[in-house]
This record gives C-alpha cells, structure tokens and sequence, in this order.
C-alpha cells in the first residue's frame, strides 16, 4: 500500500480518535459451537473452522490445532503490521515473508506430569525482508512492527481474562 492511501484512510480515525478517545475503544467478538468429535467450530468472518484436538493430543490432524491458529494469528497482525510500518515510513519492500514457531510441552495439556507447563514455553517469530533498507531503517520496521502488533503486544504482556460458564 502506498503511503499515501494508509494515511488517506487512518488520518481521519487518528483525528477522531484524538477528539473522541472513547470512539477508539472497540470490542472484537469470536464464537464457536461445540461439535461432534471434540471439535469446535469458530466462526471466523470469512468461513467457518472446525477445530480438533492437535494429533500429539489424540486429534487425527483434519481438524485446525487451536495452537496453529494462534500462531497464524501472530503471523498475520505481524505481517499487516510491517506492511503498515513499512508504507508509513516510505520504505520500499520487494517482498518479506513472516514464520513463527511455537514449542509446547503436550505433558502438560493432557496432565501427564502436573509440573509441565500448558501453552507455549516459548515463541520465535522471524521476518525475511528484502529491500534496499539501511541498518537503521531495518532496526526502526522491526521495533515499531513489535510496538503495534496486537497480538505479539497481547502476549508478551497478557489482558486480563475473565472466565465464566453460564
């Protein structure tokens, strides 16, 4: 995207946003529906996704791994995030390619050993840029893409989750 056009479109919700902060305060919603198989389909925006148990968990791996999901959802705010970064800051990208890894430790999900953790022990994303960038300009994509991506902000420092059954 053209520098030009991200600020066309974000310089009038900067602007109401520094006028009205309230109107900045959005709540994002996603659902699912308890399914056949322990399964759960998620409805995403665009289609449903059924997902299952991670095969090293007893899952048969048809179903999307909760886990996977995450980390595509690491790599998808992170690579929209560069992009913006990128077209803010006038820098021209041929390309970049975003991964993720995550390790898990399954003793600790299906309560083998109680002193294994559950989740992710550790997460490593990485981004392959190719352009004509300086140190600095290389330094300055990389701090300001962790500094407003939402979901790595998320889980380097965790919201405030409160949980219920209804």
């Amino acid at each position: 995207m053209q520098h030009e056009v991200l600020r066309s479109l974000q310089a009038p919700l900067k602007d109401k946003y520094r006028e009205d902060p309230a109107s900045a305060q959005i709540t994002l919603r996603a659902q699912g529906q308890l399914g056949d198989e322990v399964s759960c389909a998620v409805e995403t925006g665009r289609a449903m996704v059924a997902a299952g148990l991670h095969p090293a968990s007893g899952g048969n791996g048809l179903l999307a791994c909760s886990g996977d999901m995450l980390l595509q959802a690491l790599v998808a705010c992170a690579g929209v995030t560069m992009n913006a970064v990128a077209a803010s800051l006038r820098l021209k990208l041929r390309g970049a390619s975003v991964s993720v890894e995550g390790d898990l430790d399954f003793r600790g999900t299906l309560g083998v050993d109680k002193l294994a953790p559950v989740g992710f022990t550790s997460i490593r994303l990485r981004f392959d840029v190719d352009g004509d960038l300086t140190e600095d300009e290389r330094a300055t994509l990389l701090k300001l893409t962790e500094r407003y991506c939402v979901v790595l902000q998320t889980l380097r420092t965790p919201a405030e989750i409160a949980v219920e059954i209804v």
